[in-house]
């Protein structure tokens, strides 16, 4: 298993993160989206409505090298961060099957290599990070 239940548990509750890209010049995105995991191949996949137009898509199809993050506040008072960073490779996939009819047939998928993790397992405390 990629993530443990604790990171999928908070996956699953989210709905946007922020993917961290790179183009073949170098020159770095960063852009809010949404995503799923899938679960069949330990994935981390991102739609969108033009996805096959987009920088990002151009730039994880001439450099894959990503990072996306998932985070949020679950307390200010007391002060209590969570969240999920996947760095990874990804591929820009064309003629897939959308999981909404306003979504288009391309996506990005991330292929997580090193997973850092924090606040999302009440027995674990701190970071956690680890390659998969």
């Amino acid at each position: 298993m990629t993530f443990t239940q604790a990171e999928l548990d908070y996956l699953a509750t989210q709905h946007l993160g922020r993917l961290a890209t790179a183009g073949a010049d170098g020159v770095l995105q960063n852009s809010p989206t949404g995503f799923r995991h899938n679960p069949e191949t330990g994935t981390i996949d991102i739609y969108g409505r033009a996805m096959g137009t987009t920088k990002k898509f151009r730039n994880v199809r001439a450099n894959g090298q990503v990072a996306f993050v998932v985070d949020d506040l679950a307390s200010v008072d007391p002060w209590r961060v969570r969240g999920v960073e996947i760095r990874g490779t990804a591929e820009a996939v064309e003629d897939h099957d959308p999981p909404s009819p306003y979504m288009s047939r391309e996506i990005i998928r991330i292929h997580p290599r090193r997973i850092i993790s924090w606040g999302v397992d009440p027995a674990q405390a701190g970071m956690e990070g680890r390659d998969v």
